[in-house]
């Protein structure tokens, strides 16, 4: 039996959050009407009322890294198993199934012709590996930096896929078949363009795909508070300094999405993008 006990800020009801909770915040994205953050931990913030508030919630469950969600109501499970992974826009999903070993960390599936990309990794689940094996399969898995790489073994190991990932990065997957060096951009295909971020940590890489989609890692993210996009100066491992001058390298690049591996993701006009991250630049520079 489980020793965590449910936390005194939950609404009266079936579905709750327990002590396990790590406050990663993957509940609060996905049923943000459900949940909420109370004393440093996420708690349900009112009962899910509709079908679709219940599914979110079932989804939020899945998707925590620590099992510290608990519905005693679960008549939908299933169908809420079956919807990842969870698709975003145009081929580019939300994988769910966050992982403990990456803290929480978002990853992300790529469906496309020339072969499907995962963009960090997630708990291995067998429904979710059938549902990638179902989509064709992945192809290439793109590692950020060595604390999201989660189960990308797992993942590779199942479908023969290839890893890429930094040599600065490497000893998190020591047997990765392409290992970026150096620091310079590298145009990867015609739609996948990798951009080396050192600052969060020394080998941090992002993936533009088709100038529209931004996988950042922990590099970049969007803060729903602010409204603004953000960097985590408090878990920012190698130089924040660093950071700074990477991100506005980042800042010449076009992109509508900000799909972070921690923090909230985010879609804006590519405009409206280049605003934001030249506020967050400035910020930065302590201007």
């Amino acid at each position: 039996m489980s020793s965590h006990r449910r936390l005194d800020t939950n609404v009266p009801g079936p579905l709750f959050v327990t002590s396990a909770c790590i406050d990663c915040d993957t509940c609060r994205q996905l049923a943000p009407r459900i949940f909420t953050e109370a004393k440093g931990f996420s708690t349900v913030a009112q009962q899910p009322e509709t079908g679709l508030e219940q599914k979110q919630a079932l989804q939020a469950m899945l998707s925590c890294p620590t099992a510290a969600i608990v519905s005693e109501e679960k008549r939908d499970i299933a169908e809420a198993m079956a919807d990842f992974p969870l698709l975003l826009e145009d081929g580019v999903h939300y994988c769910g199934y966050t992982s403990p070993k990456s803290f929480g960390g978002s990853s992300y599936f790529i469906l496309r012709p020339k072969g499907n990309w995962l963009i960090d990794a997630p708990r291995f689940v067998p429904s979710l590996a059938r549902r990638f094996e179902e989509m064709g399969g992945i192809d290439t898995i793109f590692l950020t930096h060595r604390d999201d790489v989660a189960d990308a073994k797992l993942y590779a190991e199942r479908f023969g896929a290839k890893r890429i990932i930094h040599a600065i990065e490497r000893e998190a997957q020591p047997d990765a078949e392409h290992v970026i060096e150096g620091f310079e951009d590298v145009q990867w295909d015609n739609e996948m363009k990798i951009v080396v971020v050192p600052g969060h940590t020394r080998g941090s890489m992002v993936l533009l795909y088709q100038e529209r989609f931004l996988f950042t890692g922990d590099h970049l993210a969007w803060d729903r508070h602010r409204g603004a996009l953000e960097a985590f100066e408090d878990y920012c491992w190698y130089s924040w300094e660093e950071q700074g001058l990477s991100m506005e390298r980042l800042a010449a690049e076009t992109f509508e999405w900000v799909l972070p591996g921690h923090g909230e993701r985010v879609k804006q006009p590519p405009e409206d993008m280049k605003k934001a991250m030249q506020r967050l630049v400035n910020e930065m520079r302590g201007r």
